[in-house]
């Protein structure tokens, strides 16, 4: 294990300095490690893969996690129009492009399904890796953007349920469907509300004695807590890791946590990305070449289109809906997991696991790319589209901008902290963290 964490260490060190030396991005660096130290370039594994893959799942939690330390509940509230927009529109679009592609390729119903379902989630990793490398954190379109992925990662539960389902059934079963929607969205209230009043009051009681290790600790607790809950309750880990990031962003730790938090998540997330880089076999991509560069195309261009679509007809202006959409332009880990999902039971077509990762990588690698082009390719469509349509961009834009002038500076805690503060009073949360408190104290003694 120690010799696998050398070897990938190293080799992902040194590949990725030769990038940052020719200015690309270090994430491209990650997956052509991964490539050189995987099984198909030399024909021998180099490092053991299984380790790697865990090591790479831990990585997509901590980087949820920390993704949902940056992001609070009020912000997917406020970009509810445009999260719900946009990630249906997306979804809706991609899968029919995913199906049309595989009923091209001559593919069944189940396996054209599947490949739908693949094709329409973009990688919320990947994503907010290229927009932090581009530098555009703090722009405006990064709250709606995540706010789709969140949105996506939900519905991606959901589609998994739909399309067990199908492929067990060869039918629709329209009321376990809706059994399954109503069960996510209780127990994400349930999850929501119980741990935005108890665990802040707790943090608050004991922050005097929670020095940067024990603070650590306790975060990471709590997530792998939350990760576990999410898989015992049969959604996603990833969704737990998310859901408490996004709880603890709620208290008075969030940015010591998110602080102490970015070096781990940084150094399992590039073994998330050198996973990524393992799979892929340099024979498959000579192969299936024309298959690649076709589902290369659909993904590109669909999350483009759709992906300003949704995003103009959510609210946002039509600058931070092509810059939005411009970074969706990759498919990422629900695809595997949708991929693993029908090869486990059976109905997916072998062809189509290699040719989804290879897809994968090079929408990944051409992502940065792309992204950089959304600011030539808005001023040239801006500059090309009809005065009635340049006159409805102006006032859209005037219109957010308007909006965002007027709207309440960021006193945050508004309506959480008075719900908090009702609740701390009550006879249960006092009961609770007293005995949080009491434990801990015994514990030290």
């Amino acid at each position: 294990m120690v010799q696998d964490l050398y070897v990938l260490m190293i080799t992902a060190a040194l590949v990725s300095l030769l990038f940052k030396w020719i200015k690309q991005p270090v994430v491209l660096g990650y997956i052509v490690a991964g490539v050189l130290v995987g099984p198909h370039l030399y024909g021998e594994t180099i490092v053991n893969a299984d380790n790697v893959k865990s090591w790479g799942d831990i990585g997509v939690l901590f980087v949820l996690f920390c993704i949902g330390l940056e992001f609070r509940l009020k912000n997917l509230i406020s970009s509810g129009k445009v999260a719900a927009i946009g990630a249906l529109t997306i979804i809706l679009g991609m899968m029919v492009f995913g199906y049309g592609v595989g009923q091209l390729a001559e593919l069944d119903m189940i396996n054209s399904l599947f490949l739908a379902g693949m094709l329409c989630m973009s990688s919320t990793t990947i994503v907010m890796k290229a927009i932090d490398e581009a530098g555009l954190r703090k722009e405006r379109f990064v709250k709606g953007a995540t706010s789709i992925l969140i949105v996506e990662d939900v519905v991606a539960v959901v589609l998994m349920v739909l399309l067990s389902s199908i492929a067990i059934r060869h039918q629709f079963e329209g009321a376990e469907l809706a059994n399954k929607v109503i069960y996510l969205a209780i127990t994400l209230v349930v999850w929501f509300i119980s741990g935005i009043l108890i665990i802040p009051t707790i943090i608050r009681k004991v922050k005097k004695h929670l020095n940067d290790e024990l603070l650590i600790i306790f975060a990471l607790g709590l997530c792998l807590g939350m990760v576990l809950t999410a898989e015992e309750a049969g959604f996603s880990s990833a969704l737990g890791a998310f859901v408490m990031g996004s709880i603890l962003a709620e208290t008075v730790e969030a940015h010591r946590i998110e602080k102490l938090m970015t070096p781990l998540k940084n150094v399992f997330a590039s073994i998330f990305f050198i996973s990524v880089g393992m799979m892929i076999d340099p024979t498959s991509l000579v192969e299936f070449w024309p298959s690649i560069v076709l589902v290369c195309l659909v993904i590109i261009i669909g999350m483009i289109l759709f992906g300003t679509l949704g995003c103009w007809w959510g609210g946002q202006t039509m600058r931070d809906s092509m810059l939005t959409s411009f970074s969706f332009v990759q498919i990422g880990e629900f695809s595997f997991i949708i991929a693993a999902l029908g090869t486990s039971l059976g109905v997916l077509d072998p062809v189509i696991y290699p040719i989804i990762v290879a897809s994968s990588v090079v929408t990944t690698f051409l992502t940065p790319y792309i992204m950089k082009a959304t600011v030539p390719c808005y001023t040239f469509f801006y500059n090309h589209a009809s005065a009635r349509l340049r006159n409805r961009i102006d006032k859209r834009e005037q219109k957010v901008a308007a909006a965002e002038a007027a709207a309440p500076s960021d006193d945050s805690n508004a309506v959480a902290e008075k719900v908090r503060h009702a609740v701390r009073k009550t006879y249960v949360t006092k009961y609770l963290v007293n005995l949080f408190i009491k434990n801990m104290s015994a514990h030290d003694e």
